[in-house]
């Protein structure tokens, strides 16, 4: 994994010079080899070169995560177009906005895309079938077809925040800093040839894109599980015999509720990596004993900085609660309200700078300005990431949650991550999303799970001070998650509504 390579394409040309017939990829409906994924991706670049489209433009995919959009990464970052994934089912609402602030040359769809909408914006539409058929032909009549130059600095992909509440905003991803913290986590993370890594998670999130890259890196196979059913996870991972799964909290819990249910423990998987929440010590326990033979790794980042920060293997019992220490090269600075630095110990805004730190806003001057800071050295961007936390006296980062789950009730500084971890450590709950007060309403719980509100009650209890208890408390079969597998509290909050005081 050596960190002379700067563009995308670059890591999956040496992956299929150095080992051309390793697995690559696999999907619901087939496998490729390192040199057909190869292949594949020049025939792709082809196309999208003969369609117009070159250095500079944008080619957006709305379709789930498959070999085909894989491919269609890495053409694109061969002809010097930017990639831009977009979810599936991404509300019109969001949609439309999101592709006329992208203004892309051209849009892939797959069968899981509904197009009536698309066709009204006047964007070049090619289906996901139809790319690859062309590329079959454009690679037998276009035989000396060369790229034009593309720089590390050149946009490799947009990829767009979860847009829970306002419009989606597209992170500019250039190459140097997709393909530095692509080597720097399969490296820290420990990645080998021999993995076979399991990814439920969509193209359209940084966790699921990077997975291509970071298997690339380390010429591990990748296996796609976006759109599989909640059900037959357990039965995936232990057909392709998986060692690496990349997982949320949400997914973890299903994992091992569907393992308690079978007497065979799947012992090939060697590795859990967290993002998005904090796992609780009672979830970390239990993948541990469900999965024997795992270590699980929490992380913490942002689509603005890829990964920050990863937790040494075998540290988190050491160091419980934590998100672990930077990558390579990254400096992290933890800020009071005026700007200084804080004490360890004192919780204040994560900031961070660094080679994963990207450049800016796609089209969004004003959000870039306030996120982005040049500071001191003009080559030196640091990223405020609107996100709270605390360094302890070894460098260790612990997350107290964002800017907007931190609030006072009662004069009492409270965090709602804080209240969510302890309800996540009640026997019985399954998922949580806790609402910070506002004027119509007090401190609200909604709680999925198989228990009473009075047992949610008496297990907080024996868990936090009273004040942080939550008096609104909504208990519901099943809570909605959104498209990278976080509980969707926009939904929790309407659950509130028609269930709450």
């Amino acid at each position: 994994m050596t960190s002379s390579i700067g563009l995308v394409h670059e890591l999956l040309d040496r992956a299929a010079n150095e080992r051309p017939d390793k697995w690559a990829l696999r999907d619901s409906s087939g496998r490729w080899r390192y040199r057909e994924l190869a292949g594949q991706s020049i025939g792709y670049s082809r196309v999208l070169a003969c369609r117009g489209i070159q250095r500079g433009d944008r080619v957006v995919s709305i379709t789930r995560a498959s070999r085909e959009a894989a491919a269609l990464f890495y053409a694109a970052s061969r002809i010097g177009a930017a990639f831009v994934p977009l979810h599936p089912n991404m509300k019109s609402y969001q949609l439309l906005p999101v592709l006329n602030r992208i203004d892309p040359k051209l849009i892939v769809t797959g069968p899981e895309t509904s197009v009536e909408d698309l066709h009204e914006t006047g964007f070049e539409l090619l289906g996901k079938d139809d790319l690859a058929s062309h590329a079959a032909k454009v690679l037998d009549q276009h035989d000396g077809w060369e790229p034009g130059e593309v720089t590390v600095g050149d946009t490799a992909a947009v990829i767009h925040t979860s847009g829970s509440t306002s419009i989606p905003k597209g992170v500019v991803c250039p190459h140097a800093q997709m393909t530095f913290a692509a080597t720097e986590l399969a490296a820290r993370l420990g990645y080998r040839a021999d993995d076979v890594v399991f990814c439920r998670f969509p193209m359209s999130w940084d966790y699921g894109l990077y997975k291509n890259l970071m298997c690339t890196a380390a010429m591990a196979e990748l296996v796609l599980a976006d759109g599989s059913d909640d059900l037959s996870l357990l039965r995936l991972i232990q057909e392709c015999q998986a060692t690496i799964v990349p997982i949320v909290p949400s997914l973890a819990t299903m994992l091992t509720r569907l393992a308690r249910r079978q007497s065979r423990k799947p012992l090939h998987v060697r590795m859990f990596t967290n993002t998005g929440s904090e796992l609780t010590r009672a979830t970390i326990e239990e993948l541990e004993h469900t999965f024997p033979a795992c270590t699980v790794i929490p992380q913490y980042g942002q689509t603005e900085a890829k990964r920050i920060t990863v937790m040494p293997g075998g540290m988190a019992s050491d160091k419980p609660g934590s998100v672990g220490l930077p990558l390579r090269g990254t400096r992290l600075r933890i800020r009071r309200g005026d700007g200084s630095t804080a004490d360890p110990g004192e919780v204040g805004e994560i900031t961070v700078a660094g080679p994963n730190v990207m450049v800016g806003y796609w089209r969004d001057p004003e959000s870039t300005a306030r996120t982005f800071r040049k500071e001191g050295d003009p080559e030196c961007t640091w990223l405020y990431t609107g996100d709270y936390g605390w360094l302890d006296e070894d460098g260790f980062l612990y997350f107290s949650g964002r800017r907007d789950d931190l609030f006072k009730r009662r004069d009492i500084r409270m965090s709602a991550v804080e209240i969510e971890a302890a309800l996540m450590d009640v026997p019985g709950v399954r998922a949580a999303a806790v609402l910070p007060p506002t004027d119509e309403r007090d401190l609200a719980m909604v709680v999925e799970g198989d228990l009473e509100k009075p047992e949610v009650l008496v297990g907080l209890r024996q868990r936090l001070d009273l004040a942080k208890i939550p008096p609104i408390c909504v208990i519901v079969e099943r809570l909605p998650l959104n498209a990278h597998g976080k509980v969707d509290k926009v939904a929790a909050e309407i659950f509130l509504k028609d269930g709450g005081e």
